[in-house]
C-alpha cells in the first residue's frame, strides 16, 4: 500500500512540475530535480534503492523508441553525417580524454575503469531536445542534438561494457593498457548490426501486425511492448538493445502514415507522449531523491565532498572543452562543403539524363559497350531504360532538394555554440553510473562524480541556455513565414490530388455506385462537404466522397515523403489535419447510422 501511495504521488508531482515549469520558463526535468532533492533532504524521507537494471531495461528502451517514432526521419538522413561523428566520434574522444583526466587525479584508478567513467558521462540527454524546440532553434540543430541523443547512448554503453570487462581481467593480474581498446571495434560493430537488423524485422512486424488488428485497445497494447521486443532479443545476441529500440521506432515512425489509422496514430501519439512524460519524469526525480544517499555515502567514506565536486567540475569542464573543440571542426567541415560545385555537377548530371531520355546519346560507346547497353541505348523508349531514366532523375532531384536544405539552413557559429551548450548529461549517465559492480574500486567516489556532472550539467546548462538563445538571437520571424509558405505549398499539392481523383471515372462509393455528377462538380468546387443538416443520401453521398479525396491526398502525402520536397514537420502537421477530418467524417456518418 505504501508503495502505491508514494507512486500516485509521484505521478501527480510530475504532472504538476510539467505543468508549472513552462510557466516559470524552466524546463520540466530540472524542476523535478530541484523537488527530489528536497524532498531527499527530509528526515522522515526514506529513499529504496533502485535497482538500475529497472532504468536500463525499463525505462530507456521505451523511452528512446518514442523519441525515435517522432524524429524527423528526412532531416535526419541529411545530417546523419554529423549526427554520427557527434554520437561515436565525439564520445570516444570525450570518454578517452576523461580517463586520462581521472587517472590523473584518482590514486590507483586504473585506465580501463576511468574510460569506463568517461563513457558514463559521454553520452548526451534528449532533455536539451525539448528545451531548444520551446525555444524556437532552427529545425535542423533540433534534428542534430535529438539524433545525437539517440544514438549516443549505444557507443557510450558498449564502451562501458567492454571496459568494465577490461578493468576485471586487469584486476586478475594484465595490464589495464592490453583491455583499452581491444575488442570495443567489433562488439560495436556487432552490436550495431544485430540491434539495425532485429529493430528493422520488430518494427516491420510492429507495422503489419498491428495494421491487421482492429480492436484499438488491443492494438495499443500490442504497440506497448514494441521497444522491449526489440530490445530483449538484441541484447541476448550481444547487440545494443536501445539502438534496437531506437530502429525500430524510425521503422515504426516511417510507415505509420501508410500502415496505420488515422485512430491508431493519433492514439500512438497521445499514449506515448504520457509514457515519455511519466518515465522521464520518474528518473530526474528518482535522480533528485537519491542525491542524499550518494552525498551521505562520500562523506563517511571520503572525508568530505570537495574531493568528489572538483573532480566532477573539472570532467564537466574537459566535457565541454572537448565537445567545443569538435563542434567547431564540425561547424567548420560543413561551412567548407563546395555546395556551388556540388549544385553544377548535379545539373549536369541532369543534363545528361535528359539527353538519354530523348534519345540524343544513341553511341553506345559512349554508356559503355555490350549487347545489354546497346539494345537499352539505341531503345529510348524501353520500359527498363524509362525506369532507369525515372530513378536517375529521382536521385538527382533529391539530391538538389538536400543542397536547398542546406543552403536554407547553413550552420553557423552561433548554432555551433547552441550545439555545444545543449549537450547536457542525464537518464542515461544516472542509470550508467548505477550499473558499476558493487566490488568497484572507489564506487561512492565514481558514482557521485557521475551525479554531480549530471546534476550540474542540468542546472548549469539547463537554466542559462535559454539565455543564450537570447544573447545570440537565433530566432527569426522570417522562419515562420518559410513554414507557412511552403505549408500553403503542400496544401495546394494535396489540394491538387484531391482534383484529380474526382476526375477519375473509377470513382466510386462504398457500395460501388458512382457518385452524382451534380454532387462531384458541387464538392470540386469548394473541396468541401456541404453542411449535413439532414440524414438524405445526399449528405450521405457528399461525406463519402470527402473521404475518398482524404485518401487520396493522404495517397499523395505519402509520395511527396520519400522525395524530401517538403520537411517532415509539415507532412506530419498535413497527415495530422488529414486524419483529424476523417475521424470528424467517421463519426458523422456514424451518426447518421
Amino acid at each position: 500500500m505504501e508503495v502505491l501511495v508514494l507512486a500516485i504521488l509521484a505521478v501527480v508531482v510530475i504532472a504538476l512540475a510539467t505543468a508549472v515549469a513552462p510557466k516559470l520558463n524552466i524546463a520540466g526535468p530540472l524542476v523535478l530535480v530541484l523537488i527530489g532533492v528536497a524532498v531527499g533532504l527530509l528526515p522522515f524521507v526514506n529513499v529504496p534503492e533502485i535497482d538500475p537494471e529497472w532504468i536500463l531495461v525499463g525505462v530507456l528502451p521505451p523511452l528512446l523508441y518514442s523519441a525515435a517514432v517522432a524524429l524527423p526521419a528526412i532531416e535526419f538522413r541529411r545530417d546523419f553525417g554529423p549526427i554520427a561523428g557527434l554520437s561515436f566520434l565525439l564520445v570516444l574522444l570525450s570518454s578517452i580524454a576523461l580517463g586520462f583526466f581521472f587517472v590523473l587525479v584518482i590514486p590507483g584508478l586504473n585506465l580501463a575503469l576511468a574510460v569506463a567513467l568517461g563513457a558514463i558521462l559521454s553520452p548526451t540527454d534528449a532533455v536539451a531536445t525539448s528545451i531548444v524546440k520551446r525555444l524556437g532553434v532552427s529545425g535542423r540543430v533540433v534534428t542534430m542534438l535529438e539524433g545525437e541523443s539517440l544514438l549516443n547512448d549505444a557507443t557510450a554503453l558498449v564502451l562501458l561494457r567492454t571496459m568494465v570487462a577490461a578493468a576485471a581481467v586487469a584486476t586478475a593480474g594484465a595490464a589495464a593498457e592490453d583491455g583499452v581498446g581491444v575488442g570495443f571495434i567489433p562488439a560495436f560493430a556487432w552490436g550495431v548490426v544485430v540491434a539495425v537488423v532485429i529493430g528493422a524485422i520488430v518494427g516491420y512486424l510492429n507495422l503489419r501486425l498491428r495494421s491487421l488488428i482492429g480492436h484499438s485497445a488491443a492494438n495499443t497494447a500490442i504497440g506497448f511492448v514494441i521497444p522491449f521486443a526489440a530490445y530483449l532479443p538484441t541484447e541476448e545476441l550481444g547487440g545494443s538493445g536501445l539502438v534496437a529500440a531506437v530502429v525500430a521506432g524510425i521503422v515504426t515512425g516511417q510507415g505509420s502514415a501508410r500502415w496505420f489509422t488515422p485512430e491508431q496514430r493519433m492514439s500512438d501519439e497521445h499514449n506515448w507522449r504520457t509514457i515519455e512524460l511519466m518515465l522521464e519524469g520518474a528518473v530526474f526525480l528518482l535522480m533528485g531523491l537519491e542525491l542524499k544517499q550518494i552525498v551521505e555515502g562520500n562523506v563517511e567514506n571520503h572525508d568530505g565532498l570537495g574531493t568528489g565536486i572538483g573532480i566532477a567540475l573539472g570532467a564537466l569542464a574537459i566535457v565541454l572543452a572537448v565537445r567545443a573543440a569538435y563542434v567547431s571542426v564540425m561547424v567548420w567541415l560543413q561551412s567548407r562543403r563546395a555546395r556551388g560545385r556540388q549544385r553544377a555537377r548535379l545539373e549536369q548530371i541532369g543534363e545528361r539524363i535528359d539527353e538519354l531520355a530523348s534519345g540524343a546519346a544513341a553511341d553506345p560507346m559512349r554508356s559503355g559497350g555490350g549487347r545489354r547497353a546497346r539494345r537499352d541505348t539505341l531503345s529510348p523508349d524501353h520500359p527498363r531504360t524509362q525506369r532507369r531514366i525515372a530513378s536517375m532523375r529521382a536521385r538527382v532531384a533529391r539530391a538538389m532538394r538536400d543542397l536547398n536544405y542546406y543552403q536554407a539552413s547553413p550552420l553557423g557559429w552561433k548554432h555551433g555554440v547552441v550545439i555545444v551548450w545543449a549537450g547536457m548529461r542525464g537518464v542515461v549517465t544516472l542509470a550508467a553510473a548505477q550499473t558499476l559492480p558493487r566490488d568497484t574500486p572507489e564506487r561512492e567516489l565514481l558514482v557521485f562524480i557521475a551525479f554531480a556532472v549530471a546534476v550540474g550539467s542540468l542546472m548549469l546548462q539547463g537554466f542559462t541556455l535559454p539565455w543564450l538563445v537570447r544573447v545570440l538571437h537565433l530566432t527569426s520571424p522570417a522562419d515562420s513565414l518559410l513554414e507557412r509558405a511552403e505549408q500553403s505549398e503542400l496544401d495546394d499539392e494535396l489540394r491538387t490530388a484531391a482534383v484529380a481523383a474526382m476526375a477519375d471515372p473509377k470513382l466510386r462509393r462504398r457500395d460501388g455506385n458512382p457518385f452524382p455528377q451534380e454532387l462531384i462538380e458541387r464538392v470540386g468546387s469548394r473541396l468541401a462537404d456541404p453542411p449535413d443538416d439532414d440524414a438524405s443520401t445526399a449528405a450521405r453521398d457528399a461525406l463519402e466522397l470527402r473521404l475518398v479525396l482524404i485518401e487520396a491526398m493522404r495517397r499523395r502525402l505519402n509520395e511527396l515523403s520519400s522525395g524530401g520536397e517538403f520537411s517532415t514537420p509539415a507532412l506530419r502537421h498535413a497527415l495530422a489535419e488529414l486524419d483529424a477530418d476523417q475521424l470528424s467524417l467517421e463519426l458523422r456518418l456514424g451518426d447518421q447510422d
